[in-house]
């Protein structure tokens, strides 16, 4: 039975490597690759479900037209699709202009060959497009703004850690592989520390678990740091000649209290105190931030603070010590590593609009003028569900003439197309992707030849550019359709790096050039005053934030509102059997999640009368949703909390409430500022 060396493309922590087993033109196994020394231990339940997500009977294996004035798709050819689209993009091209077309992708499948898209539509004449990331936009450009750089010691150097503080992040659940090294740290003698409004499987490793209220982050780090610096727990040395803006910073946090602290995030000041000593004085420290608390409208300056209490205590540049958040170490590829935070009004050739957020997708969708939107392109998303205010995303969907879906599934958003088109597995063309947890690039093989009627993505825009006036020599390398073109466009990509090629690559993964296995090692941090920066001139020109780690309470937050209508904090977090809206359509995934639950501290639901099962109404005047759900003690009073990724389809899908609000930086999703009220359905 043949097995080659491929590796998960999906947007999470570990992409995996793995060994897969082809027999007759199907998967049969799947098993762990030891080449990547941070996933050796196999792939999630999510990686072994491959094996059915290939072949799922499900799969759309073919053009899928709607019937007019209804619901239901019917099949047609590939000539049929390709002429009907290249119809609208001839007509939108000459009137409006091709700005008339939006072009989505997002991030459901990593890979060097997913620039083909926006290399079309450039060519095409132009397009709109989005800027900003739903992911983790704040979190990376505080980091880049503070340190210089988006990178972070290797998964495996956290065992050399004594005190590991998970700072919304539930390892156990989102980032399972961590939690191999957070064992060996804690066999080692380290403390951990969890800082988290709901009790999560990471909290039984914890030491010390403390349960803030949801966007209360900043508060307890500018006390904490405001306690170091009191007690004199800081590294004057390292301080002096590594950090800029430390005597405004002092300054700044003197008024930021334990006590002050606590009573915003509600929590027990002696909890805070613990963690302040042994911030102080338990080196070597890393501080895990999660994605999911930079999603709140504070949350920029909020990871500012945070990193603040590594950099004065001198916990960077040394083994097991350091800000975990994305290791971009891999992303050689790049020419700039931020994109999310930079992306300009226009692309420099003035023909793709970079003119509508992410996070604002709906509103500016329908809001945009000269030209109107007419037609849309998806790919690699799910944006009906998945972007903030998936009502207002409705209807500016369902505003549009024409919409185009490349999609594995009938998602939400397929269902809302116009015209779907059948798109490939990971095991169906092959492509290198690199990873954002540890450092290695990896050759993501094609094993299967595509089902029925499928299309790599490369190979529709190919048979597409003809029919809009898209020609030349360069579409073997631009739009690559068979396996041989594929390889060529992958190897030119590589040729800067003479260490990586293809037959290394299949044979395992491959650390980065260039990589630090203990981030900022040299001490060298890109910043404008080549220091790390508590004080930042750009953060307060880019962002009109102030220069220094501030604090504010959430735009929407029972902090900032006494009484609210709308009085409990949904909170939507990831969960270990899903990434985001993927996955759970699968029978192997649906026996463990059925149908969404959402958690309700007993003391809310006895108020509101609500018995544990039952079924419930979760509103606020953006929307509602209707799910059953279970009484949990572990989640802090006043939130619900009920896992993201779920579709319209299934009842519980949760960006129904949340709000299209950006975060103070980084042009990021804030969909953690959601109140709403509870009732019984």
């Amino acid at each position: 039975m043949p097995v080659f060396t491929t590796a998960c493309p999906r947007n999470c922590y570990s992409t995996c490597a793995m060994k897969v087993h082809v027999e007759d033109g199907r998967l049969r196994r799947i098993e762990p690759h030891a080449g990547n020394r941070a996933t050796a231990e196999g792939p999630c339940l999510k990686g072994l479900s491959y094996v059915e997500r290939a072949h799922s009977p499900d799969r759309i294996l073919h053009p899928m037209l709607r019937k007019a004035g209804t619901g239901q798709f019917e099949r047609i050819s590939w000539d049929e699709a390709l002429d009907t689209i290249a119809e609208r993009l001839l007509t939108y091209r000459a009137d409006p202009g091709p700005q008339s077309v939006l072009y989505y992708a997002s991030s459901g499948t990593k890979g060097l060959l997913n620039g083909a898209g926006l290399d079309f539509f450039r060519s095409y004449g132009g397009c709109t497009t989005t800027y900003g990331d739903l992911c983790w936009p704040a979190g990376l450009e505080a980091t880049r703004l503070t340190l210089g750089d988006n990178k972070h010691n290797a998964p495996w150097d956290l065992e050399n850690a004594k005190l590991v503080v998970l700072w919304g992040k539930n390892t156990a659940e989102t980032n399972i592989h961590q939690s191999v090294f957070l064992e060996r740290a804690i066999a080692g003698g380290a403390r951990v520390v969890v800082i988290d409004p709901r009790r999560t499987q990471t909290c039984e490793r914890a030491d010390l678990w403390i349960q803030p209220e949801p966007g209360s982050d900043g508060a307890i780090a500018l006390a904490i740091a405001n306690t170091l610096i009191r007690k004199g727990h800081v590294d004057r040395a390292f301080v002096a000649r590594h950090v800029h803006g430390f005597t405004e910073f002092a300054r700044r946090v003197e008024t930021w209290t334990l006590e002050r602290a606590a009573h915003i995030a509600g929590v027990a000041e002696s909890d805070l105190a613990t963690l302040a000593e042994w911030i102080g004085t338990t080196p070597p420290v890393t501080i895990n931030a999660g994605y999911g608390i930079q999603r709140y409208t504070n949350s920029g300056q909020t990871m500012r603070a945070m990193i603040a209490l590594l950099a004065i205590t001198g916990n960077i540049g040394r083994p097991g010590a350091g800000w975990m958040f994305a290791n971009l170490q891999s992303a050689v590829f790049d020419e700039v590593k931020d994109p999310v935070a930079f992306y300009p009004p226009e692309t420099p050739d003035g023909r793709v609009r970079v003119s509508i957020s992410t996070t604002r997708l709906g509103r500016e969708m329908l809001e945009q003028r000269d030209p109107p939107l007419r037609m849309a392109w998806i790919e690699r998303g799910n944006p009906i569900p998945q972007n903030p205010n998936t009502n207002r995303v409705l209807d500016a969907f369902r505003a549009l003439e024409f919409r185009v879906v490349v999609e594995q599934f009938f998602t939400d958003t397929a269902r809302e197309a116009d015209l779907v088109l059948p798109a490939k597995t990971m095991f169906e063309q092959t492509d290198v992707i690199g990873a954002y947890w540890h450092p290695y690039l990896q050759l993501r093989q094609k094993v299967l030849d595509p089902p029925g009627e499928v299309r790599p993505e490369t190979a529709i825009y190919r048979a597409l550019a003809p029919r809009v006036g898209i020609d030349g020599p360069d579409l073997a390398s631009r739009f690559p359709a068979t396996n041989a073109e594929v390889e060529n466009v992958l190897r030119a990509r590589l040729a800067p790096f003479p260490e990586i090629t293809l037959e290394r690559l299949a044979e395992g993964p491959v650390v980065a050039p260039g990589n630090q296995d203990v981030a900022f090692d040299d001490f060298v941090f890109p910043t404008p005053t080549g220091k790390i920066e508590l004080a930042s001139d750009e953060a307060a020109k880019r962002w009109g934030v102030d220069t220094l780690p501030d604090y504010a309470p959430p735009v929407e937050s029972r902090l900032r509102q006494a009484t609210p209508r709308f009085p409990l904090v949904l909170m939507t977090p990831n969960t270990k059997n899903r990434i985001h809206s993927q996955f759970n359509n699968l029978r192997m995934i649906r026996r463990l999640n059925p149908a969404p639950v959402a958690d309700l501290h007993p003391a809310d639901a006895a108020e509101r009368g609500i018995e544990n099962g039952a079924r419930i109404r979760i509103h606020n005047e953006r929307g509602q949703l209707e799910v059953a759900v279970r009484l949990d003690p572990g989640i802090r009073r006043g939130c619900v909390s009920l896992t993201n990724g779920w579709w319209i389809t299934d009842g519980g899908a949760v960006n129904l409430c949340s709000d299209d609000r950006e975060t103070d930086i980084g042009h990021g999703a804030a969909f953690h500022d959601n109140l709403v009220e509870v009732e019984l359905a």
